[in-house]
């Protein structure tokens, strides 16, 4: 397991643009999608290629090409932003779906929806399940406890700010599992809301209260 977090000046200056309250949702949601495009080329720069004989205007070629099926597994709502970012980078990746909503009494996830492609079983399939944040880390170890139910083999987990109590609850739940983050902050605040945090994600990407 590897947990990475993301030192990149571009990612940095994307995230302060989205902790500033004054953001707006156009620009909220603009900014998330480029920081995902970002960090997709950290998290796939290590994927498995194959050699494949191509033509090119002057010869033919022994060249590289992806040699894995990806699976871009957004929980819902706010992980929905992300997705849009990676398949920019990751055109063939194929999306499944995982509905989870925290009790805001216990912090704990329910679950109501779930939708995984058939390739989540398959031997070369990396699934990467997508989660703006992760704060006390209830909801990442739910997602991933359904998707290895699924059969999934490889999983990593991105996020885009984090608090070290989630990294750690996931770390301990699913030690298998590499985590990228794009920044982490400083602890959760009584209401289990990350702090300096950028607010409710899923609100903010999509206008709603």
């Amino acid at each position: 397991m590897t947990v990475v977090i993301l030192n990149h000046s571009m990612i940095k200056h994307k995230i302060t643009n989205i902790r500033k309250k004054e953001t707006k949702t156009k620009d909220f949601y603009q900014n998330v999608n480029e920081i995902a495009s970002l960090m997709a080329f950290e998290i796939s720069k290590d994927f498995p290629l194959k050699d494949v004989e191509i033509e090119t205007p002057i010869c033919k070629t022994i060249q590289k090409e992806l040699n894995c099926e990806v699976v871009i597994v957004p929980i819902l709502r706010a992980g929905l932003g992300m997705v849009d970012g990676i398949r920019n980078i990751i055109p063939t990746a194929s999306v499944g779906f995982i509905g989870l909503a925290r009790d805001e009494e216990t912090l704990k996830p329910k679950g109501y929806y779930t939708k995984l492609p058939d390739t989540v079983k398959e031997d070369n399939t990396i699934v990467l399940v997508v989660d703006p944040m992760l704060a006390t880390g209830g909801s990442a170890v739910a997602a991933v406890d359904i998707i290895k139910k699924s059969g999934a083999k490889k999983i990593c987990f991105a996020s885009l700010v984090a608090a070290p109590i989630g990294i750690e609850t996931l770390k301990n739940a699913h030690p298998d599992i590499d985590i990228y983050v794009a920044a982490l902050d400083e602890k959760l605040n009584e209401k289990g809301y990350i702090v300096p945090g950028l607010g409710d994600c899923g609100d903010r990407l999509f206008g709603t209260k």
